[in-house]
């Protein structure tokens, strides 16, 4: 048997471990002390979903056994937000300046800090979602008193608002929207996400 972790090969001694279940489960005693947690397997080539999981785990332990885990630690999710915090601060600067932009015709470097700002945004939902493999630690995240998923809820519909605003190219709403609703909810989200004394 085989084993990778993040694409890099273990050196793995088998005990007492005869199928794929006991290679797993033997796994995630020692993630649990590390604080790391499994986010996706692989069994000899087959991405195994959530349906398929009981079903892997009593086959039996072969020489061409293939497992490939990725993983994720609760440091590495502590220092994705810490670096979403940062871009969303020096965001919420440059994003003020979309009107100007728009009415002296530089119409790219706008579109590029919007096309940004939802890339910073995806990215950013994406480690949330993987956060909530720590609710111990992440579980408790408010911003402006409210939840990550309240948060966003409101926030979605204020990005649509914004989109709207630079399809019809309405520079006051624009502005508006920048100045008085995406940028102070971006600082509260970037504050809360900082983990200076928020842990």
């Amino acid at each position: 048997m085989t084993l990778y972790v993040n694409g890099e090969q273990l050196d793995v001694t088998l005990e007492n471990e005869k199928t794929v279940g006991d290679v797993l489960r033997s796994f995630e005693e020692s993630c649990e002390a590390a604080h790391i947690a499994t986010i996706g397997i692989v069994l000899n080539g087959e991405t195994i979903s959530a349906e398929k999981f009981d079903a892997i785990t009593t086959i039996p332990l072969a020489d061409d056994t293939k497992i490939e885990l990725s993983v994720v630690s609760e440091n590495a999710i502590q220092e994705s937000f810490k670096q979403h915090a940062q871009f969303f601060k020096e965001l919420t600067a440059s994003l003020q300046q979309i009107p100007m932009e728009l009415q002296s015709g530089k119409t790219a470097d706008a579109h590029k800090k919007i096309t940004q700002l939802a890339d910073g945004i995806d990215s950013f939902c994406h480690t949330a979602s993987l956060s909530a493999l720590f609710p111990q630690t992440y579980g408790n995240i408010q911003i402006d008193g409210k939840s990550i998923q309240d948060f966003f809820v409101e926030f979605t519909q204020l990005l649509d608002d914004f989109k709207q605003a630079l399809e019809a190219n309405d520079l006051v709403s624009i502005g508006d929207l920048a100045e008085y609703e995406i940028c102070p909810r971006l600082d509260s989200l970037a504050t809360a996400i900082s983990f200076g004394d928020n842990k």
